[in-house]
């Protein structure tokens, strides 16, 4: 039988394409792609079941239509594939980072150069206490050179003081975001792309949109401060993560810095 030559390699296969599933679904769950992910995959389940039960016909139409709606799938799931690229290329740089780090090809980071995470945290508190719209991004891996263009270029130490000046509202420097790399900010007043997830809630306004769009295009992080309601929101993959203390946040955001 079949199941006694079974392959190491053979078995390594099914793990693979358990965790390409599994990445897969986590990418899109929450989302309106979810349903159409689950869809798929019942499909792609009938398709198999047919070919092992020698069903010629329902088995070549399903096989047509698989092969037909790849096409449509890179159309549909433009945004996830994005975002999932984006993980594995992130993913990689990092390992290869601390990879080299070890072999001391690349010096150990220098202070000025990690971001001082707990003073911009600060800044969001106390500008959220008096209302004042802000909305700051963090760079991580992905170049934001196509977007720090767009604003006034920048290179200031990050300290709260400045970050609180710049989104003071009667500044010339508070509108659009600010752009923060290695602890200084190279970049105000920017430009962002807009999300166009239609399921996004109505009272969240531009800053939150700009927000979740350049964490769906990049693997930068984004803080908001709502000038309506002073609530501070953290953005990562285009999604809101939650967080209940200024502490929890601060450490949450240093994890995915690191």
């Amino acid at each position: 039988m079949d199941l006694i030559n079974l392959r190491i390699l053979d078995i390594l296969d099914i793990v693979l394409v358990a965790f390409l599933l599994y990445y897969i679904y986590k990418l899109v769950k929450g989302t309106a792609a979810i349903n159409i992910f689950i869809g798929i995959v019942i499909i792609y389940l009938v398709w198999k079941l047919t070919q092992f039960l020698a069903m010629e016909m329902l088995s070549s139409v399903l096989g047509e239509f698989i092969g037909v709606g790849m096409f449509a799938l890179i159309v549909v799931f433009q945004q996830e594939i994005r975002k999932f690229l984006l993980m594995i290329g992130s993913t990689n740089f990092g390992r290869r980072r601390k990879f080299l780090r070890q072999l001391k090809f690349i010096r150990d980071t220098p202070e000025d150069s990690v971001t001082n995470v707990k003073a911009v945290v600060e800044a969001c508190k106390s500008m959220a206490v008096t209302y004042t719209g802000a909305l700051i991004v963090i760079k991580r891996n992905t170049s934001l050179d196509f977007v720090k263009t767009s604003g006034d270029a920048m290179n200031i130490l990050v300290n709260t003081p400045i970050i609180e000046s710049i989104f003071y509202k009667n500044s010339p420097l508070h509108d659009g975001a600010m752009v923060i790399e290695d602890n200084h900010i190279l970049a105000t007043r920017v430009i962002l792309p807009v999300t166009q997830e239609s399921t996004m809630p109505l009272r969240f306004g531009l800053r939150h949109r700009a927000a979740v769009g350049i964490t769906e295009k990049t693997d930068a992080l984004a803080l908001v401060v709502s000038e309506e309601t002073g609530k501070l929101s953290y953005i990562k993959n285009g999604e809101f993560v939650i967080f209940k203390t200024e502490e929890e946040l601060i450490e949450k955001i240093k994890r995915d810095l690191s």
